[in-house]
């Protein structure tokens, strides 16, 4: 049981929260969502966490973690910009609400994603992103989870120091790899 999730259905859950009015709502009808059609692989009690990585600051909610996925949903209410990361996994990010801007090495215009579409980040590719007036995005990857945790934790440990938000992040993650794996799911 390597993958659990759909890129397809968390497209779908995702333009169907996006009717709510307020961020917060969508945010909380994403949760629900993703709890009724996964129940057993949705957890809603983990608290928000700061996230810093690739020069960008943002906020996680960890919703699954295994070793072969997860799912969280990030944001920021004031905006940011920086550095995706270059993994060896897939990255969906699904828009919620505000505006992610992105660009590659090489492209002159900006691609803009707004709410109910998708960000896809393939495996190897990198790009620079900005989130100039705040979003809040689904995320989903695939691949070697543990092989992403040096670049999401990187800018935690030497440059915040936050070491707050590094136990929390690794508690979080490390007691839902281990509630996945109970169940049997890499």
């Amino acid at each position: 049981m390597a993958h659990v999730f759909e890129p397809e259905v968390l497209h779908a859950i995702a333009r169907e929260a996006i009717n709510q009015k307020a961020r917060s709502e969508i945010v909380a009808t994403t949760e629900q969502l993703l709890a009724e059609r996964y129940p057993k692989h949705i957890t809603r009690d983990t608290p928000w966490i700061f996230n810093n990585a690739g020069g960008a600051m943002g906020q996680i909610k960890l919703l699954h973690c295994s070793l072969s996925e997860y799912v969280l949903i990030f944001g920021t209410p004031i905006g940011t910009e920086g550095h995706s990361g270059r993994y060896g996994t897939e990255v969906y990010d699904y828009m919620l609400d505000g505006e992610m801007w992105t660009y590659h090495p090489g492209e002159f215009q900006r691609t803009i994603s707004k709410p109910g579409d998708l960000a896809y980040l393939g495996p190897d590719k990198a790009k620079g992103y900005a989130c100039p007036q705040g979003a809040f995005m689904l995320e989903y990857s695939r691949g070697v989870i543990p092989s992403m945790l040096p670049f999401g934790l990187a800018d935690t440990l030497f440059s915040t120091r936050d070491g707050v938000t590094m136990r929390r992040t690794l508690y979080h993650y490390g007691r839902l790899v281990v509630r996945e794996l109970l169940q049997g799911k890499i």
